[in-house]
């Protein structure tokens, strides 16, 4: 009688300290990168990266300060959810974030940039580096912080949880920002959270 053999699945080897070092910063720089691109081009995006940009439309503080400031309240909900470990990972990348913001602000002299490519280019290193950051057990703070908890509890995709709050964030720009700017920040609200989709999800690699 013929048998079929289940395939045995390698066993993953943990990330050492190294490597989650240079993967985490590897993310911050993408990231903040990113940001950078899309503020020039009188952007925003979705999660608190996208409210830190929208929030800088009205009130005159550096990008890394706003961003650090909004993330403060999901660390409690980060340590109480998902132990000391996670939240203090996440903790530093944001601190990391806002320190990048503020040296490429300081190192990256674009005096204008098109819309189009703003949003595009943006969105993929935004969310390129949240997929860095994600794999090594880590976050970029806020509406990210929800998304992997909801992941890793009740099996929603994180792409999809962040679509749904990126949307509300972009909507809030019509109150600042042109029409035109506003739908070109939805595009690339949507090209990140795509990114996001495809690429981390239950069953596929997510780092130890």
């Amino acid at each position: 009688m013929a048998t079929t053999d289940t395939p045995t699945l390698p066993t993953a080897i943990p990330h050492g300290r190294a490597e989650d070092l240079l993967g985490l910063v590897t993310g911050v720089v993408l990231v903040a990168v990113g940001m950078s691109l899309l503020r020039t081009g009188g952007l925003v995006t979705g999660g608190i990266a996208g409210a830190a940009l929208l929030l800088g439309h009205v009130v005159d503080l550096p990008l890394g300060v706003l961003f650090f400031a909004l993330n403060v309240p999901f660390f409690a909900l980060a340590a109480h959810r998902s132990g000391w470990s996670f939240t203090f990972r996440s903790a530093a990348t944001v601190g990391l974030v806002s320190l990048g913001t503020a040296v490429t602000a300081a190192h990256l002299d674009v005096a204008s940039v098109d819309p189009w490519f703003a949003a595009v280019v943006g969105n993929l290193l935004c969310g390129t580096g949240l997929l860095v950051v994600f794999r090594h057990r880590a976050s970029v703070g806020g509406f990210s912080i929800v998304a992997v908890l909801l992941q890793e509890r009740s099996g929603i995709r994180a792409g999809h949880v962040l679509m749904a709050l990126d949307t509300l964030v972009v909507l809030a720009a019509f109150a600042v920002a042109p029409p035109l700017d506003v739908l070109v920040s939805a595009a690339g609200a949507v090209l990140l959270s795509l990114v996001v989709t495809f690429n981390h999800r239950p069953g596929r690699y997510t780092g130890f």
